[in-house]
């Protein structure tokens, strides 16, 4: 019985990897198991898809009567009956499992793993590794705790401060409908990624590219429980022993807002020969928590410490690579770790504000400002000019997710915008007012005009490299750098002009094609790190 009572409570099994003595394969359920996972699936499912639209469906319930006395109580015989068949099916699949001979041999595998005898719970935790089953079941493999005895003091920004500060009580209402808002609706628009629909509906794909990764790339899979006591998902592939050079660095990568670690963009850095390090956002796949910048942060600070503490890389050895809106993480980590070697971002935005604003229905700005600044404030451009170190920033030319005015209007990047700030804070006296027009201009314009803009102002670029090299070496390569202020005005947009050629470079493509391998390079910076 004690066996039967593992094989219902236990975890799914999804998948046995290939070994040397046997092929990968997805677990091959029986028909008792098949059933009962249908029935299950289709009240997750439906529960999923009411929690979206919970708006309407309330509407609707009103409008039929059902928030009076008898309505509540035949909505409450409903529940009951699904509870009913819901746990009738969940004992059912258990059964199921109880006939598996290969969930018996794992579920005792992952029982083994978490006994008390330190020698078997090793053993079992390298048998455990050739099999993919439900996260939740996961043993932890890293605590956040156990490298960091005390609080560690985070870097912030004024933004993420400010944020917070609404306690006065006239502005309590406010609140209220501000948390329903992001709770409800806009947290799952800005991270669908984090939506059990998503996750039900891409799990087959995230098994598939899973297994690929661990069986043809050996990756390592690992669980990280963080400060805030949420769970990481990740996936770790290791080159540090391999004869390209690149292999002793990792590449630390970072998911958009509906990618996952399996199947985003750690596939850039792989190609290039790195060893890599994906993540899942908190509610991404197997990690838990919900994605607001609290756990966000508190995910990647323990991803970073892993690859410190446990992966042995140092920080001066780690590249932060983000696609999307995983641009966030990566400069929140970039601020508290400054020593890394550098951040590519590739399709990131400056601020979400703009972007919120611009999706929504122009009656709801407001409402939407106030949300967004009070629980999700994503402001890429503060975090940016906290960090000192190099930076690269990749922008699609046709890109249509983070635009505010769509695809054919480059000018409406919001990756403009993250470049422009970037190049303001550092170099104030090249990257201001009188030459922010003709920067405009530069990003308005598609490759042949950024060419004849080069051209016609005469940029000599070896000389450019050359006279900040030297100021740098100088006068130290500390941000702000004062570079330029006895320059005359032509002069100084040639410079402005290197320097925004230095800092990005385009990508003819739209938001969610892979990144080709020639992006992943050592980014420009004054002194040669």
């Amino acid at each position: 019985m004690a066996t039967l009572y593992r094989c219902i409570t236990g975890p799914k099994l999804f998948r046995i990897h290939k070994t040397e003595n046997r092929q990968g394969r997805l677990h091959q359920n029986n028909i008792v198991e098949v059933g009962a996972d249908k029935v299950l699936n289709t009240i997750k499912f439906c529960f999923s898809l009411s929690t979206w639209l919970s708006p309407i469906l309330a509407g609707i319930l009103y409008k039929r009567g059902y928030f009076c006395h008898e309505g509540l109580i035949t909505l409450s015989k409903y529940a009951i009956s699904v509870g009913v068949v819901y746990s009738l099916a969940y004992i059912t699949r258990g059964v199921g499992r109880w006939y598996s001979p290969d969930y018996i041999t794992f579920i005792n595998v992952l029982l083994a793993s978490n006994s008390a005898q330190k020698t078997v719970a090793e053993q079992s935790r390298k048998l455990l590794k050739a099999y993919d089953f439900e996260f939740w079941a996961w043993p932890v493999d890293f605590r956040w705790a156990d490298v960091n005895s005390g609080a560690k003091e985070k870097k912030m920004v004024e933004g993420a401060r400010a944020s917070r500060a609404r306690n006065l009580p006239f502005s309590i209402p406010c609140n209220i409908i501000n948390y329903l808002l992001v709770h409800t609706v806009g947290r799952r628009m800005l991270y669908p990624g984090s939506t059990s629909l998503l996750n039900y509906l891409l799990e087959a794909t995230l098994i598939q590219n899973r297994g690929k990764l661990i069986e043809e790339k050996s990756a390592v899979r690992a669980k990280l429980r963080t400060e805030d006591g949420n769970d990481i998902d990740t996936l770790f592939v290791d080159r540090s022993k391999s004869s390209n050079q690149n292999g002793r660095t990792l590449v630390l990568c970072s998911e958009g807002n509906a990618g996952f670690c399996e199947i985003g963009c750690m596939v850039t850095p792989l190609e290039a020969g790195y060893s890599v390090l994906g993540w899942n956002h908190p509610g991404f796949g197997g990690s838990t928590g919900v994605p607001f910048p609290p756990s966000i942060q508190c995910g990647i600070d323990t991803v970073m410490q892993y690859a410190i503490h446990q992966l042995g890389f140092t920080p001066d050895n780690i590249i932060l690579f983000a696609w999307s809106i995983g641009g966030y993480p990566n400069l929140w980590a970039a601020m508290n770790y400054p020593e890394i070697k550098s951040v590519i971002l590739d399709a990131t935005f400056d601020d979400i504000m703009p972007l919120a604003v611009s999706k929504m229905p122009e009656f709801l700005n407001g409402r939407i400002q106030s949300s967004v600044k009070q629980y999700l404030n994503l402001n890429n451009a503060e975090l940016i000019c906290r960090y000192p170190g190099p930076v690269l920033l990749i922008r699609r030319a046709r890109d249509e997710i983070i635009t505010t005015m769509g695809p054919m209007e480059p000018h409406s990047n919001r990756g403009n915008n993250l470049l422009l700030t970037l190049l303001n804070y550092r170099y104030p006296r090249i990257v201001n007012t009188s030459t922010i027009p003709l920067l405009e201009h530069w990003l308005a314009a598609d490759q042949t005009g950024r060419e004849v803009l080069w051209s016609s102002h005469e940029v000599d670029a070896d000389l450019c490299q050359d006279l900040i090299q030297m100021y740098a070496e100088e006068h130290s390569c500390q941000f702000p750098m004062q570079f330029g202020e006895d320059y005359s005005s032509e002069e100084l947009k040639k410079f402005a002009l290197f320097l925004a050629y230095r800092h990005m470079e385009h990508f003819d493509s739209t938001h969610c094609n892979p990144l080709p391998v020639s992006f992943l390079h050592p980014p420009w910076f004054p002194i040669k790190k």
